[in-house]
């Protein structure tokens, strides 16, 4: 059976992991043609990406350079304005893509009323200056825009931006993709600059967004995947030694109930998360998740409804409790690996809950092979015994 120091050390190391990302600032080594010169940059936290921006108050004018990878060779990258709210479905967007004709880098305008509405228009802003242009692997936007008199009144304004794969046969734009970093490519951008030469986070909201969706993934993955395989684990094996026997019975409990109330925090958080969503929609995930909050309820009441040993139902019990847990324990680990595949997050959280599951996998196999030799020699105890007269 795992330590409760070894468990304490996965659980910090796991943790210690998911809200420790780092990022390395690299955009005040970067050149532009014309040896075009921005008093201000940043190393954007999503998607290899980095703004350069001048910012002139006395008529409004933000002057900026976005460059960013696009998601796959021929693709696309989008930096965008949203002027009432946060998120990509009211921005005001410039895309910039190698055109597939000519081969030259070009820009268009994107007025994006919704998250299906992804058609080229004229933008609410007047935008001018704008152009296009290779570096290495990634594309760069040039542009001029005029910030709205309310916006700059503020000196803020949220920032939205975006890599895509290509674009289809008749131009339009490929939908991204809708993993971590593209969900979280949005933040507050200072136009005083207040923040250049440091990260630019997601401000205030998007901060506390990224936040909650740390905590959700945490709590989820130390509940149903790491707390009930514990549980199971202890119910499976360590019962097979007769003195410990109850203790057994009430280390199981405690561990799959205190996975139940860890497992609906998360849940709860999940909810949150999801409503505040709206257009974005991780469905299996999510039916997952309400699967096992459902399954886990049902197995609760299953202690009030445990029969004696020798009860008559006690053996359909026991298929019931036993199928149930199986079916917690199994989808249970495998929406932690969806949830991971979502938030799309360095190897090395991954890597730490591989290691967590396959700790306790290990643990699960050695004590397999032990008790059934415990088992087999009880047996073979037994039936040596003389019979009585």
């Amino acid at each position: 059976m795992a330590s409760p120091v070894g468990i304490s050390l996965s659980f910090f190391c796991l943790w210690a992991l998911l809200i420790s990302p780092s990022v390395s600032l690299t955009c005040t080594s970067q050149t532009f043609s014309g040896n075009a010169v921005y008093p201000h940059c940043l190393d954007l936290p999503y998607l290899k990406a980095y703004l350069h921006f001048f910012y002139d108050a006395g008529n409004s004018t933000l002057a900026v350079v976005f460059s960013a990878p696009p998601s796959k060779p021929g693709g696309w990258i989008a930096w965008a304005i949203n002027p009432s709210a946060e998120g990509m479905a009211g921005s005001q967007a410039l895309v910039a893509f190698k055109d597939p004709k000519s081969g030259v880098a070009a820009v268009t305008t994107l007025n994006i009323s919704s998250y299906q509405t992804l058609v080229p228009g004229k933008l609410a802003f007047d935008v001018w200056d704008t152009k296009a242009e290779e570096g290495g692997e990634a594309l760069r936007i040039f542009a001029k825009v005029k910030i709205p008199a309310d916006l700059a009144a503020k000196r803020k304004v949220n920032q939205v931006w975006q890599v895509g794969p290509g674009l289809t046969p008749t131009g339009f734009i490929v939908k991204h993709g809708f993993d971590g970093p593209n969900l979280n490519a949005k933040g507050t951008l200072d136009l005083s600059g207040a923040n250049s030469g440091a990260v630019a986070g997601g401000g205030g909201e998007g901060d506390s967004r990224v936040k909650r969706k740390n905590i959700h993934g945490i709590l989820n993955a130390v509940s149903w995947g790491i707390l009930f395989p514990i549980g199971a684990i202890i119910a499976r094996y360590i019962r097979t030694f007769e003195s410990a026997d109850p203790a057994w019975f009430y280390l199981h409990v405690l561990c799959q109930f205190s996975a139940y109330a860890i497992g609906v925090a998360g849940w709860g958080t999940g909810l949150k998360l999801g409503s505040e969503s709206k257009g974005i929609q991780f469905t299996t995930h999510r039916n997952i998740g309400i699967a096992l909050f459902s399954l886990a309820t049902i197995q609760m009441f299953a202690l009030l409804l445990r029969p004696k040993r020798d009860h008559k139902f006690r053996f359909y019990w026991n298929v019931y409790h036993h199928g149930v847990g199986y079916s917690i324990l199994t989808l249970g680990i495998f929406n932690v690996f969806k949830g991971l595949s979502i938030l799309n997050p360095q190897h090395a959280y991954k890597t730490a809950y591989i290691v967590v599951i396959g700790s306790l996998g290990g643990l699960a196999l050695i004590l397999e092979a032990v008790t059934w030799i415990v088992v087999l020699k009880r047996r073979s105890g037994k039936s040596t015994k003389p019979l009585a007269a």
